[in-house]
C-alpha cells in the first residue's frame, strides 16, 4: 500500500466507482480495490462486473440497507482486528443515496478512520450540464415515495438554489407533473438520463415541456437526474 496512506489504525476506504463509462475512475481507487483485504459491496454481482473488468480479485462482501445492522457489528470487528475495508456502490460514490452513512457513523464511534476518495457521482456532472446556476445549490436525493412527499416539495417552492433530485424512470413521468404543480409549468429545469452512457441525454427546457416530452415516451429507462431552477 502506498506509503504516505500506511496507518497503524484501522481504516475504512470509502470509494467511488463508475456511473456508467467504466473509465470513470480514478488511479488510486483501483489500487485501494486491489490492496484493502475486503470490498463491501452495495451488490456483489453488479459490483463484480466493474471489478472484473480491472482484474481486481479482491474478496467481496455484500453490504446493503437490508443488511447493515447486521453486517456493520462483522466489519467493524474485521477492521479492529487489522484488516482494511474498502466500501462501494453500485455506481457513484458510496453514502450518496447509497449504503454507506450508517457504517461511516459506526466506524467514527469506534474510534477508525474514514478515509474518503474522489471520484464519479451522478449529480454533480448533471448540475454542471444543464445550464442552471451551479454556484449554490442543494441536493435532495430521493423524495419520499408515498408519506412526506407532497409536504417536501411544498417545502421547496420557494428555495432560491437550484435543486437536485434522483427519480426511478417508472415514477419521472408523475414527479415532472408533481413538480409543474408545485414549481409553476415554466420553471427551468433539465432531466439528465443515462449519464456518461452509450445514450445519455440531457434535456433541458420549462417544467411543462419536459413532462409533455416523457409523457409521450413508450418507456423511459436508466437512471435519472432531475436539476431544477431555484425560486426566482
Amino acid at each position: 500500500m502506498n506509503p504516505r496512506e500506511r496507518s497503524e489504525t484501522p481504516v475504512l476506504y470509502l470509494v467511488p466507482t463508475p456511473i456508467g463509462n467504466l473509465e470513470d475512475v480514478t488511479l488510486r481507487a483501483l489500487r485501494i480495490l486491489k490492496e484493502v483485504d475486503l470490498i463491501a459491496c452495495e451488490d456483489t454481482r453488479t459490483s463484480g462486473i466493474f471489478l472484473s473488468h480491472y482484474g481486481i480479485t479482491t474478496p467481496k462482501t455484500s453490504y446493503h440497507e437490508h443488511n447493515e445492522a447486521r453486517k456493520t457489528p462483522r466489519l467493524i470487528e474485521r477492521m479492529q482486528a487489522g484488516q482494511s475495508v474498502a466500501l462501494i456502490s453500485d455506481a457513484g460514490a458510496p453514502g450518496i443515496s447509497d449504503p454507506g452513512f450508517y457504517l461511516v457513523r459506526a466506524c467514527l464511534e469506534a474510534g477508525i478512520r474514514v478515509a474518503p476518495l474522489p471520484g464519479a457521482t451522478a449529480f454533480v456532472p448533471a448540475l454542471t450540464a444543464s445550464g442552471l446556476p451551479s454556484e449554490r445549490f442543494v441536493f435532495e436525493g430521493f423524495l419520499p415515495v408515498k408519506k412526506g412527499r407532497q409536504t417536501r416539495m411544498r417545502a421547496l417552492a420557494e428555495e432560491p438554489r437550484t435543486m437536485i433530485f434522483y427519480e426511478s424512470p417508472h415514477r419521472l413521468v408523475k414527479t415532472l407533473g408533481q413538480f409543474v404543480e408545485t414549481f409553476g409549468p415554466e420553471r427551468p429545469a433539465a432531466v439528465a438520463r443515462e449519464l456518461t452512457k452509450k445514450f445519455e441525454e440531457i434535456r433541458r427546457g420549462p417544467l411543462a415541456a419536459l413532462h409533455a416530452h416523457y409523457s409521450g415516451q413508450p418507456r423511459v429507462r436508466g437512471e435519472i437526474v432531475l436539476v431544477v431552477g431555484g425560486h426566482r
